[in-house]
């Protein structure tokens, strides 16, 4: 089956373009979705698909066809099965995009193939559900695409800086002390020094703990210093969506298919009560 939608996106064309071209921008965006790998124009990932108390798991791949920047048109094709063999879902999409003065608009042709549950909702419903879903798409791109941050604001963020502190050099008990010159006994040899007082032994004490005290405290601070952070490649997997529910899309349609159903059953149980009274 052939369907038709579109969406738009409060962003320049230019940017937009370049979100569509990166399946890890885009991919958070759909219900659902979940990538696993991508490897230049290839890509791999799965769509969880509830339908009341029934839940389906597709996984599949797709491709890049076509990118045609000065057309902004792409061409993606995507196929995949359900984990448990309930059925099959592929697609040829075609999104174009034009410039609607500052926000982008996208037309999208899905040529849809569908096997299994999900096929009895029917043309009309799946192409009102696609829609529904694209609207919400659109939706989170939006908010991808908004600037978190305005340059001012960039510009205040504190950085961080390593600061190193001099640390205290411990004076040597030779260079602190004065040099006395001792009077020479007798015989040209020097005479003995006196004896240090016990005050003058305590103080000497105190200052070499301090001295040590000090090294003790600039070397931790120095430990646990901030160090300028190092940049490293590494692949961060984005968490998984929710499976997208196709009856909660689906909702207000499906209830105006079921309500005329709905009425003449009604009718009929309020004949049969009333021949049973008779």
């Amino acid at each position: 089956m052939k369907l038709e939608h579109s969406f738009t996106v409060p962003a320049d064309l230019d940017t937009v373009w370049q979100a569509l071209l990166d399946p890890e921008r885009v991919a958070p965006c759909m219900p659902g979705a979940t990538l696993t790998e991508v490897d230049g124009d290839t890509f791999k990932g799965s769509v969880k698909v509830k339908m009341g108390p029934i839940s389906l798991l597709y996984k599949g791949s797709g491709e890049f066809l076509s990118k045609d920047e000065p057309a902004r048109t792409v061409v993606i094709k995507a196929a995949g099965k359900d984990a448990r063999g309930n059925g099959t879902a592929s697609a040829t999409v075609t999104v174009s995009l034009e410039a609607d003065g500052a926000a982008t608009i996208g037309k999208v042709v899905t040529d849809l193939s569908i096997t299994g549950k999900p096929a009895q909702f029917g043309r009309g419903l799946i192409s009102e559900v696609g829609g529904k879903i694209l609207d919400s798409f659109a939706t989170c791109l939006a908010s991808k695409l908004a600037p978190s941050t305005t340059p001012a604001e960039a510009e205040e963020t504190p950085k961080l800086s390593v600061v190193e502190k001099e640390r205290p050099q411990a004076p040597a008990a030779a260079e602190s002390a004065p040099t006395a010159q001792l009077p020479e006994a007798e015989g040209g040899n020097p005479a003995a020094a006196p004896a240090p007082s016990p005050a003058s032994v305590a103080q000497a004490q105190a200052e070499a703990e301090a001295v040590a005290t000090g090294r003790e405290a600039g070397e931790t601070a120095s430990e646990h210093a901030p160090r300028a952070a190092r940049p490293r490649l590494s692949a961060v997997p984005e968490p998984e969506n929710e499976p997208i529910d196709l009856l909660a899309f689906a909702g207000p349609s499906v209830l105006k298919r079921v309500a005329p159903l709905v009425a003449v059953v009604v009718a009929v149980l309020i004949v049969l009560g009333l021949r049973r009274r008779r």
